[in-house]
């Protein structure tokens, strides 16, 4: 998205959404869509976001039709982030707006409580987790860093969607998928920590990540976290993805007693989508993309699962 032409036409285009969006919702709840994952995965669904449910009186609000009632912001862009695509009707849209300037203008969603979320107590003291959802690069990503006095340097990472951790500054996390520099290539990554200040773990997809993700496409992504055995999964469309852990050793501290481990007994400061810092306090690894069907679940879900998943929601 490139100057005030591009916001304007997205912002019609939101308009429409909105106005479509009103006359098919009770349409949309009387079909099997309103029913994301199958009864066996119910009781795990802690979030879920399709982007076509604003919370009533407070649209600049999504809803949060998973168990924990977790309602997200959209922040800076607000109902205009909300997008009809020809493919999925009613998406997320988040871009950074103007990456020339240091501030916090970039288009992202999220929410941040550095009490921590309640909510999320699904997430305190949790065995495992799956974060997946619905990503189309639609711009040219990683964003140029406008936090640095270099105007050519660029982020080295691309946030799509993650839960925080709980002492987050609304950057570092217990669960994430997102795109990041490793050894000087940029990958797709399930990136995770078990202990509130201990060290993270990353497992990087092997293939080219304009391959897995390329520009117009939209593509199924899920990544698992199993703390207690220290292994984390990749999956696109469905699929296993080939990949490497970026660190040896033990980073989550899973070996010995006691068991069975788990993350730090602390509630999420929030939830983070297409960038950090969902409490607006600065920009950081903007996505200039769409997504849809977001989904944050309290048990790693089997390949089986997951295909089946992505199946449901295609």
């Amino acid at each position: 998205m490139r100057g005030n032409g591009g916001l304007r036409a997205v912002g019609a285009l939101a308009m429409a959404v909105g106005l479509l969006g009103a006359a098919l919702a009770p349409a949309q709840q009387a079909t099997a869509a309103s029913a994301p994952v199958p009864a066996s995965l119910r009781s795990n669904l802690v979030a879920y976001y399709d982007f076509a449910h604003p919370v009533r009186g407070n649209p600049e609000w999504e809803l949060d039709r998973g168990g924990s009632g977790t309602d997200i912001r959209l922040v800076n862009g607000g109902t205009r982030m909300r997008v009809w695509d020809r493919a999925r009707g009613p998406v997320l849209r988040t871009a950074q707006i103007s990456p020339a300037t240091a501030g916090n203008d970039d288009w992202k969603a999220g929410v941040y409580d550095p009490g921590g979320v309640a909510s999320l107590g699904a997430f305190n003291g949790v065995r495992e987790t799956t974060v997946m959802g619905w990503f189309k690069m639609t711009g040219e990503n990683p964003g140029l860093n406008s936090n640095s006095a270099d105007p050519t340097d660029r982020y080295g990472a691309v946030g799509l969607a993650g839960v925080l951790s709980g002492t987050s500054q609304g950057h570092d996390v217990r669960a994430l998928l997102e795109l990041i520099t490793v050894d000087g290539e940029m990958k797709v990554v399930a990136l995770g920590r078990r202990l509130d200040g201990g060290n993270s773990a990353t497992f990087a997809a092997d293939a080219d990540w304009t391959t897995l993700l390329p520009r117009g496409e939209w593509v199924f992504l899920a990544a698992t976290f199993d703390y207690d055995d220290g292994t984390m999964a990749l999956y696109r469309n469905g699929r296993p993805l080939p990949g490497f852990y970026t660190t040896t050793g033990d980073p989550w501290s899973v070996e010995g007693e006691p068991e069975p481990d788990t993350t730090s007994p602390t509630d999420p400061r929030g939830i983070k989508i297409g960038g950090s810092y969902p409490q607006n306090t600065r920009e950081g690894n903007s996505c200039d993309c769409r997504m849809d069907d977001l989904m944050f679940l309290d048990r790693a879900l089997t390949p089986g699962e997951i295909l089946a998943q992505y199946r449901r929601t295609r």
